[in-house]
């Protein structure tokens, strides 16, 4: 059975973006039709300035949403990564299998090293090392496919050749996974700045759609979102940034196509035609994302009510996590040719 590995980081509240880039194919595809796990992959927030109480609230709130949103215990397992210890004894094997230059040409680390240093930060070394702890959040399970949006399918193709130069040099220990990619709304952009990511850190929220945000604070945002020149409603990232999120954004929200059973997604080049005006564009992907999150929110509610259920879920899904990333580890350490434990 083909096996699904994939994660949210804790660093900000869940968007529209996570998602649609995400969360909801996780949902309605992926958990039916493979072996998947789901993590709040946790130490991954720390490879910047952080606060701990923070980082603990985000984690909670991050798992409390993914099982808001659907995902289903008896159908995936959903855990938090530093409950498994498998993934940092991976790491560390993995780094002595990549290269520094490797590392140095990941697009995240070139662009959130300048940011730091421009303000005055020093760049932590965890910043140029995560992708390898991410390769081994993938590789210590042998998956198969890494759903992720496209600012991941970099690391995603760092952990294949980790895999393969690992294999060739020690035998064959990993899987090579691939990454996998919604058809639409892989990278939902911020309302305010079109040509950058909707992420979860931002300074700014104006432009970001939180999955806890109320019906009036959604409508607010998208109403006022930045549009391009001109009036006609084209899809056209080049040139009408501004107006392509949107229309990705409103197609996303539709139907995921063939594998629910549903008809196939919508085009947003297709709805563009279906629009006359920005505020017509504007207020029907209001409608849309409104109607999307609302029973999102509404489950939300009723597990935030109760932790002790999620608290469950993620001690079971740690442990399921762990008998089948043990094996695979254990069996790393003995091909690089560390003396067994015991």
């Amino acid at each position: 059975m083909t096996r699904i590995f994939s994660g949210v980081k804790p660093t900000g509240p869940l968007t529209l973006g996570n998602y649609l880039g995400a969360v909801r194919r996780w949902v309605e595809v992926d958990q039916h039709r493979a072996d998947a796990l789901f993590s709040v992959v946790d130490l991954h927030a720390l490879t910047v300035e952080h606060d701990p109480a923070r980082v603990r609230r985000l984690s909670r709130q991050a798992a409390t949403l993914l099982l808001a949103a659907g995902l289903d215990p008896a159908l995936c397992t959903v855990f938090v990564q530093s409950h498994v210890d498998e993934h940092t004894r991976l790491s560390y094997l993995l780094e002595c299998t990549a290269t520094d230059g490797e590392l140095r040409r990941m697009i995240q680390y070139k662009e959130k090293s300048v940011r730091a240093l421009a303000s005055g930060e020093s760049v932590r070394f965890s910043l140029l090392s995560y992708p390898v702890l991410m390769a081994a959040d993938i590789l210590a399970y042998r998956t198969d496919e890494v759903p992720v949006g496209d600012d991941q399918a970099q690391h995603v193709e760092l952990t294949r050749d980790i895999a393969t130069r690992f294999n060739q040099r020690y035998g064959h220990t990993f899987s090579v996974p691939k990454a996998t990619r919604p058809a639409v709304a892989a990278r939902v952009m911020d309302l305010q700045e079109p040509t950058s990511k909707m992420g979860k850190s931002h300074e700014s929220t104006a432009g970001i759609i939180y999955l806890l945000d109320d019906a009036d604070v959604v409508r607010k945002k998208i109403m006022r979102a930045v549009t391009d020149s001109g009036r006609e409603v084209e899809y056209d990232p080049e040139t009408k940034p501004g107006v392509a999120n949107l229309l990705e954004i409103l197609a996303g929200c539709g139907d995921l196509g063939g594998a629910t059973g549903g008809e196939k997604p919508a085009d947003p080049a297709a709805l563009a035609e279906t629009f006359t005006s920005y505020g017509e564009l504007k207020r029907a992907t209001a409608d849309a994302v409104i109607e999307l999150l609302r029973p999102v929110q509404e489950r939300h509610a009723v597990l935030a009510a109760d932790f002790g259920q999620v608290d469950v879920v993620l001690k079971e899904g740690a442990v399921r996590a762990r008998n089948i990333a043990r094996p695979v580890v254990d069996a790393a350490y003995r091909a690089v040719g560390l003396l067994p434990a015991g």
